[in-house]
């Protein structure tokens, strides 16, 4: 398990902050896109291992549908107008204080 941010937008790996899924889906559309996103993902590493190009494109196209049906990329989930954070360090970021005050065990 990964420290997530006190508003829930983002789980921090490695200190960088990673958007988390939208918690207003319906789970059974959650679920459906957690299904295709992992289907897309397998995608991947089979066209990798074919060195099949247009395959490739194709499944990176289907992650990135799927990541942003769950919120995860694209236009952000909440509606306070705040900016995106998606992918930057955390310590450079409005959560400093906070990923600062993290002990070590959780960052793991």
């Amino acid at each position: 398990m990964y420290p997530t941010t006190p508003d829930g937008r983002y789980f921090v790996v490695r200190g960088r902050l990673w958007r988390c899924s939208n918690p207003a889906l319906p789970e059974d559309v959650r679920q459906h896109w957690v299904n295709a996103l992992m289907d897309a993902r397998r995608a991947v590493k089979a066209a990798k291992h074919a060195e099949d190009l247009q395959a490739l494109k194709q499944a990176r196209a289907q992650v990135d549908a799927a990541k942003q049906a769950l919120g995860e990329r694209g236009e952000v989930w909440w509606t306070d107008g705040s900016a995106d954070m998606n992918r930057r360090m955390a310590r450079n970021t409005v959560y400093a204080d906070w990923y600062a005050g993290l002990d070590e065990a959780s960052l793991k």
